[in-house]
């Protein structure tokens, strides 16, 4: 018989007291047993019990932290097999402890682990019996650490901390997901329990212990050829094995290999060359077809089958192309089967803090909108988790590229001082590398999020020392290399290697990626500083414009979730524009922080709903305007990525899909910036400039309407353009002179769809002539859950949306303008059954109002 895998699952909960041992459980009630979910963790059971509060709603974060304090005990009772045959043999594998956790089987204390990030397997064979009990006790997660006698490093660096330096001192040495702590976007909610599935494992003589497959080349003709090293483990001494590999072509063809592997006992590795003629390739979604092929491997011995594996792989190649830029510097751009890309899209946060319950399905919905945003890549935050399977097998089905972070974040690591985190760093790069490296999304493995730019910052050097420099240059690449050796290793995001930047090049502007946080924060991190008359205008979105970088793999703005989302989770009587509570769910500090640059753009909120709007207009206005400004500096710029696309709780923050799934105006005014092909104002002074952005991988011609009008539709201007626009660059197709006037809107327009329609405003919102406009709505019903809105407008309607009645509802576009004389069509689907679509509200803008 084949190795055999049962997952267990049928788990209890109760909390003891601090160090308890198995023997003091026979002392707790029986309804001291609480069922639980596995995966899943110790918060979600108390809340299915009704035992704590939810975290997240009103003020209730601080009523669960006593959660973190308690031990806590998972017991399983399960079957053994009794007719194991020799050289069987049975072990226990969990494949994520959350955190501090000891692990007994039938009385017998079989270990201890403390690193939720890779797996703990235990040997169980002797100690296995027909009727067995299993018992986890997991500690508070920080237990037993120490602060350093040393706290200068903290000292410096805590103005730029996210979290108090002593909880960051404590979480840096432990495996854990840092963001557990609380961040500038979550709260202190700190996941404890069995956050992955545990798996009771039988095996023969040998097992397949991994494979790598990566393509080597494509030649011109189209043929593929791939290598795939085939990794088995052989507990005794084993003759005559064969492994078998058979590659299912998208189209059905079949291609199978058999190769003998070597007699004798331990790992041995064997290494297969693959050629696919007329190979289908794996492409991003806006490119081409995600192509996946099935890959089956299977080990056999004189008496058959020994193991059995199954993958979906992708033929393709990535590189990381940093050539000389004519500009000055380096490129950062990366090379999809020979094809350079401009990557689109934004940083992937964890989609819940309590990590182990987020479901397949919010996956998809979350990624599904990410494509459906244009977005072609995805970067894994380094605060936060290696994400479920789903997570990656989702990316490699819907063509999005993964950057990922190790999980390393804001902090400086004892990486000097402590062999056990070293021990634990490697273990874990192992395990996800070896877990994630035939993906065809991964793209880039990356050291961490902002350690070096904060190191950088605190002491003005990037010399070696006990912040994490061997972890980042050392252990991380070499597992890395030895492991994958295909996808390319950055040092850290940001990172930049440009000797003239000096300290502040991981932030700077002529080499590597870069962290946009001059806007909303105000300060330089390397892009250039000035002078600025306010407050609010060092943070305003036209700063973007100094922005010379290479590749932007963070930057954002703040935005309310809608209001339908806010009071599902906070009490009408306590939300109100600064309120304790409206506060406690803002992370960032200080927590008006965006007020300056409302002032500028919208003026001050009085109401709840004006904030909602107001925030809303400056994180779309600002998205649009810096995502404009990074695409039409192509090639020489060949990346933005969003901070953030999603939420891990219901709160204020730079997300643009708020923590119930629902998109903000940003997601909508980054999805038409992303689209592949687009056409954009530049407004230098007294010139109006047309730029014409072409990211996909062929050349494309272009007809284009540019006109000046009035918000009446009167119309000043109007000038037909024709350019063609090479493949991955960008180009300025007109210019004239600059009106300079808040009566008047630049629009360009397609003649043929092949770019969305876009506008220029000559002023801050606030001082645009919006007119009360009639808005007309025209709704009809299509397919159950489905309609199709159309709105028109006498006068220029502004930020014009339909509020989503219930989270899951989806909208073609939203948050949108509407021009008169013309009709925006809005597909909805989603809709809940019972809603009746001519429900359906449509509003504008504040100051705007719908007719009838």
């Amino acid at each position: 018989m084949s190795r055999t895998t049962t997952l267990l699952s049928d788990f209890q909960l109760a909390e003891a007291a601090l160090g308890s041992t198995p023997d003091a459980l026979a002392g707790l009630p029986a309804d001291a047993w609480l069922p639980v979910e596995v995966p899943g963790g110790v918060h979600e059971s108390l809340l299915t019990a009704g035992r704590i509060p939810h975290p997240y709603r009103n003020d209730n974060e601080s009523e669960v932290r006593w959660v973190e304090d308690r031990d806590w005990w998972y017991r399983c009772r399960f079957t053994g097999p009794t007719d194991l045959r020799p050289g069987e043999a049975l072990s226990l594998r969990f494949l994520g402890l959350d955190t501090v956790a000891d692990v007994w089987l039938n009385g017998k204390n079989l270990g201890h682990h403390e690193n939720m990030f890779r797996p703990a397997e235990f040997a169980i064979t002797s100690h296995v019996q027909e009727d067995n009990e299993l018992l986890i006790r997991f500690s508070p997660p920080l237990a037993d650490l120490e602060l350093p006698t040393s706290t200068e490093t903290w000292t410096r660096l805590s103005r730029m901390m996210p979290v108090s330096s002593d909880i960051m001192q404590l979480a840096a040495q432990r495996r854990k997901a840092i963001f557990s702590w609380g961040w500038d976007f979550s709260p202190r909610v700190a996941s404890i329990g069995i956050w992955r599935h545990v798996e009771l494992i039988r095996r023969q003589e040998a097992v397949i212990a991994g494979h790598h497959v990566w393509t080597d080349r494509i030649d011109a003709d189209g043929t593929a050829h791939l290598r795939l090293q085939l990794e088995v483990d052989r507990f005794i001494v084993c003759h005559d094995l064969t492994a078998t590999a058979r590659i299912t072509t998208p189209v059905g063809e079949m291609i199978e290999l058999d190769v003998p592997v070597e007699d004798g006992i331990g790992r041995s590795r064997t290494v297969i060359d693959i050629v696919l003629p007329n190979a289908e390739l794996w492409w991003t979604h806006d490119l081409g077809n995600p192509a996946l092929h099935r890959l089956q491997l299977q080990l056999e011995g004189p008496q058959g089958a020994l193991d059995e594996v199954e993958d979906r792989i992708g033929v393709r190649t990535i590189e990381l192309d940093r050539s000389d830029d004519p500009e000055g510097g380096r490129l950062f751009r990366f090379i999809l089967n020979g094809v350079s890309t401009f990557a689109r899209g934004a940083a992937w946060i964890p989609a819940d803090m309590l990590v182990g319950s987020v479901s397949e399905e919010r996956y998809r919905s979350l990624l599904t909108l990410a494509t459906d945003g244009g977005m072609t890549m995805l970067r894994v935050w380094g605060g936060g988790v290696y994400e479920h399977d789903a997570f990656y097998s989702l990316c490699d089905e819907l063509g999005l590229l993964i950057w990922h972070d190790f999980m390393f974040a804001n902090a400086e690591y004892p990486s000097e001082s402590s062999p056990q985190l070293c021990a634990e760093v490697t273990a874990e790069a192992e395990y996800q590398v070896r877990r994630l490296r035939n993906r065809p999304s991964l793209a880039l493995w990356c050291g961490n999020n902002e350690s070096q730019l904060f190191h950088g910052m605190g002491y003005h050097n990037l010399e070696p020392g006990e912040w994490g420099w061997n972890i980042f240059f050392q252990i991380l690449p070499d597992v890395v290399a030895r492991e994958d050796g295909r996808t390319p290793y950055w040092p850290g995001s940001p990172w930049g290697e440009a000797a003239e930047e000096g300290f502040m090049a991981p932030g700077g502007v002529l080499d590597g990626d870069r962290h946009a946080w001059e806007v909303w924060h105000g300060i330089d991190f390397g892009a250039g500083s000035e002078d600025y008359p306010s407050v609010g205008e060092a943070r305003h979105y036209r700063r973007y414009a100094r922005d010379r970088g290479k590749f932007i793999s963070e930057f954002g703005i703040h935005a309310s979730p809608e209001v339908t989302t806010l009071r599902r989770w906070i009490d009408d009587d306590l939300l109100s524009v600064h309120s304790p509570t409206f506060d406690a769910h803002n992370k960032d500090h200080p927590k008006n922080k965006g007020d300056a640059i409302l002032e500028i753009i919208t003026g001050l909120p009085k109401t709840m709903d004006e904030y909602i709007d107001f925030s809303m207009v400056s994180q779309s206005e600002g998205l649009k305007f810096g995502i404009e400004h990074y695409r039409h500096r192509q090639p020489h710029n060949n990346g933005t990525l969003v901070w953030q696309l999603n939420d891990s709780w219901p709160g204020f923050s730079w997300s643009i899909i708020d923590y119930d799934g629902v998109p903000k105006a940003g997601y909508y005014a980054a999805k038409r910036a992303f689209q592949p092909v687009i056409a954009l104002f530049v407004n230098e002074g007294e010139r109006l400039e047309l730029w014409l952005s072409n990211s996909t991988a062929a050349a494309v011609a272009i007809t284009a309407e540019v006109s000046l009008e009035e918000f009446d539709g009167t119309v000043q201007l109007s000038e037909r353009v024709t350019q063609t626009v090479p493949a991955g660059e960008s180009v300025l197709a007109w210019f004239g002179p600059s009106p300079a006037d808040p009566a008047i809107v630049a629009w360009v327009r397609s003649y043929d769809g092949s770019f969305p329609d876009n506008r220029f405003f000559f002023g801050e919102i606030r001082e645009l002539p919006f007119a009360p406009a009639d808005l007309a709505v025209q709704i009809e019903s299509g397919a159950p859950g489905s309609a199709t809105v159309t709105v028109s407008a006498n006068t220029l309607a502004y930020l014009v949306r339909i509020p989503s009645p219930a989270p899951g509802v989806r909208f073609s576009d939203n948050y949108f303008d509407v021009a008169p004389g013309r009709l925006a069509h809005i597909e909805v689907t989603g809709l809940p059954a019972e809603f009746d679509p001519h429900e359906l509200q449509v509003h504008a803008y504040a100051g705007v109002r719908p007719s009838a």
